[in-house]
């Protein structure tokens, strides 16, 4: 699966999650039995990969230094498990979890890292995404910048082989989606609405707006070379 194809996969879950319930796991199933079954085929039948949308459609669990945890991709070989994937696709409400989102990131990492197994990470962000308040009314628009990617940046910057908390790994991806009209679209209706009677036509493309100097441990926005390394890494274990 290349970029362009990526961003189809991508808009097929965020049109899935348009048509759902914000708890319906049926947009994972969509992204990640994607990404899962790519990596599938690229690993060959030698390794085994457990995720939503993949085989029996479930999630796999690795156990970790402190606990046990569900991981969105789990890949084993010889039927043991030797690593996991983790997914995060943010549609909404960015700056109010954006911390959370993070040291949720670093936690996990930490727990199946320091239990010899290896972890990576990926993040996909809209350039602008609504946040709504508990009403599902829309009280403004985000838009992310520099500033909000300035932690990841310090995190690739870290050697994955010392810091436990690093995913050997990290992708962050940044979308562009067409534009709407935020002054006339004002709910969380409105919004799922208007890109629904789009939804044949929406062309997600890949972010322009954020750069930065980012170390080995993370790649921006290119899903090929993040996949290729995570499968020469895979390979070489």
């Amino acid at each position: 699966m290349d970029n362009n194809q990526f961003l189809k996969e991508i808009k097929k879950s965020f049109i899935v999650f348009l048509k759902t319930h914000s708890r319906s796991n049926k947009k994972l199933i969509v992204l990640h039995g994607s990404i899962a079954s790519d990596i599938k085929n690229k690993l060959g039948h030698e390794y085994g990969v457990k995720s939503l949308g993949v085989e029996n459609n479930k999630e796999g669990r690795m156990r970790g230094r402190y606990m046990e945890k569900t991981v969105d991709i789990l890949i084993s070989k010889n039927n043991k498990d030797i690593a996991g994937i983790g997914i995060k696709f943010v549609m909404n409400n960015y700056s109010q979890n954006s911390n959370n989102y993070f040291e949720n990131m670093l936690g996990e990492t930490a727990n199946i890292r320091s239990n010899n197994k290896d972890y990576f990470q990926i993040l996909i962000l809209p350039e602008d995404l609504p946040y709504y308040n508990n009403k599902g009314k829309i009280i403004k628009w985000e838009k992310i910048t520099s500033h909000n990617i300035s932690k990841y940046i310090v995190l690739s910057e870290d050697d994955a082989a010392k810091y436990f908390h690093t995913p050997v790994k990290t992708l962050l991806f940044i979308i562009r989606f067409p534009k709407c009209d935020h002054n006339s679209i004002a709910s969380k209706t409105a919004y799922k609405k208007y890109y629904l009677s789009r939804s044949s036509n929406i062309n997600m493309r890949i972010s322009d707006k954020i750069a930065g100097e980012f170390g080995r441990a993370m790649i921006l926005n290119d899903y090929e070379t993040f996949i290729d390394k995570i499968i020469h890494y895979i390979k070489s274990i």
